[in-house]
Formats: structure tokens, sequence, C-alpha cells
């Protein structure tokens, strides 16, 4: 097993390399770097200009490579680190095909380069593998340069009070007991935009988002009652106007990070997001891992 991370010359900033390096180390496993080049079409060509194609995909994987290298060599120590080019038609299915032929245990992206410093971006790629990735994603904030005490402090796990969140529940806490970090278990109580109409008045929303958080504060007692989680682990309903502000309220500590599962498809063992958690790793200042169903 081992830690993939996408990584492509000029395209792609340091903080995917970031989290993937700390991933390697706290599950203490090898990394492996993967670029990924476009992928020749099958239409005839003159043998010339496949011969410059073949020249420049090389050239993009060595330039990758060595960028990379350069990087871990300066930042990281200890690592068992190994450098693969793989093409594709797109550079999800490549990272695909990287994670599958390298046995990964978890995939690494970044975030894309228009939007806030601090917070998750998702891009066309890490969105595409959202959604289709048979293994954990981890995606890194926007600018990320790891945990300041350079180790995993805490797991934050998001839960929605379904059936299918307590098994993400147990899962992050497997993680944890196996990791010896803490774990946290989060849930949110989102005030909608227009839960009543403006006659009623702001009071009305008020009662109702208190009386929802308290349902919920029920709801996430049951982990505890139940056994699925012990006494050391902290449970907390946090309310908001909106995402982006409970988001904000959460308190976050360096090295941690929000672990957050997702729907089935079906039969299909594949990351399937749904709206909420869409959101939740949209407004994440800190990195984010998404397990599949």
């Amino acid at each position: 097993m081992t830690v993939v991370v996408g990584y492509l010359a000029g395209k792609s900033g340091r903080s995917a390399l970031y989290l993937a390096a700390e991933a390697a180390q706290v599950l203490k496993t090898s990394l492996a770097i993967a670029t990924v080049v476009p992928k020749p079409w099958t239409t005839p060509s003159p043998a010339r200009i496949d011969a410059e194609y073949a020249t420049w995909a090389d050239q993009l994987g060595r330039d990758s490579h060595r960028e990379a290298q350069v990087f871990l060599e300066k930042n990281v120590k200890g690592l068992d680190v190994s450098y693969h080019k793989f093409a594709s038609r797109t550079a999800g299915e490549g990272l695909l095909d990287a994670a599958e032929q390298l046995n990964a245990q978890v995939l690494v992206t970044g975030s894309c380069a228009h939007g806030s410093l601090g917070q998750v971006v998702l891009g066309s790629t890490t969105d595409w593998l959202l959604h289709s990735s048979p293994i954990p994603v981890a995606i890194s904030p926007r600018g990320y340069r790891g945990a300041k005490s350079g180790k995993l402090h805490r797991v934050t796990c998001a839960y929605s009070g379904t059936p299918e969140s307590v098994k993400v529940v147990e899962r992050v806490k497997t993680l944890t007991d196996e990791l010896d970090v803490k774990m946290r278990v989060v849930t949110y109580a989102i005030r909608g935009r227009t839960m009543f109409p403006p006659e009623v008045g702001l009071h009305a929303e008020d009662s109702l988002l208190s009386a929802w958080a308290e349902q919920l504060r029920e709801t996430v007692g049951k982990l505890k009652a139940d056994g699925v989680v012990g006494d050391d682990v902290e449970l907390q309903v946090i309310t908001g106007n909106g995402w982006d502000e409970a988001l904000d309220d959460t308190e976050w500590d360096d090295g941690e990070i929000l672990a957050l599962g997702t729907s089935s498809r079906r039969s299909l063992k594949t990351v399937f997001l749904g709206s909420h958690g869409a959101k939740i790793i949209r407004h994440s200042p800190v990195p984010v891992l998404v397990l599949p169903s």
C-alpha cells in the first residue's frame, strides 16, 4: 500500500505534496508521485509529430519528477518516494489508473489555483475524482503548507445522523484508534435561505433553528449511548446562517483533518457526494478526507 499524489510541472502547487508527505508519514507507508500526461490520439499522423509528442511527454514527466524530488528532499525526510508517469485521456482517469496500479491506500490532490487561500477549492479533475474514486481522496486547501507541529493532531468527522453516516463515524473511529490521535464528531444545523416568509419574522426562524440544533444534539449523543464512540470523543453541533459561517465558526486545531463520507451509488462502491457534503468540502479551511461508501 502507498499514498499516491498527482503532480504536474507548471500546473500544480505544492500544497498536495505537503499533504501527501504528511499522510505517508502518518500511515507509515511510501509515497508515489504520479504525473499524468495526455495520451496521443489513435488517428494516423506523420512519424515526426508522433516522435515530437513522445519527446515532449517524456520531458514533462522528467520535469515534474525533478520538481517534486527537489521539493521533497528539501522539506521531507525519511520517506520512501517513487516517481511514475501515466498517459491518459484525462487527468482524473490517469490518477485512478495510477491508484490502481500502485495499490494506493489514499489518493491525494490539491486545490484549484483559482480561489481563496486557505480553503479547499475544487477543480474539474478533483470534482470528477470525488464522484468516481473507489478509494479515499484527500484534498489540501489552497496554499496548504502542512501542520506547524509536523504531525496529525485530530480527525473531525462530519456527521449527518443517517445510518450511512454512522458507518462513517465507525470507520473514522477505527482510523483514529490505529493512528492514536484525537477524534471529534461535528454536526451542522444550517439556516435555510427561505425558512419562513418575511412577514413571519426572524424570531420564528431562530426558534426553529434552535429546536433543530437540540434535536441534532440528541441524535449525535446517541453515538456515545450506543457505543459507537467512547467518552473521550468530543461531540459538537454547530449552527450557522450558511455553510461558510458554520465552517468559520468551527474551531480547528493545527494538524487537523476533516473526514466525511458519501452516499451509496446503488451497487457501485464509488464516491458520490450529496449536496451537503459538497458544500462542507468547499468551505473547509483544513484538509479534507472523503471516504467512499
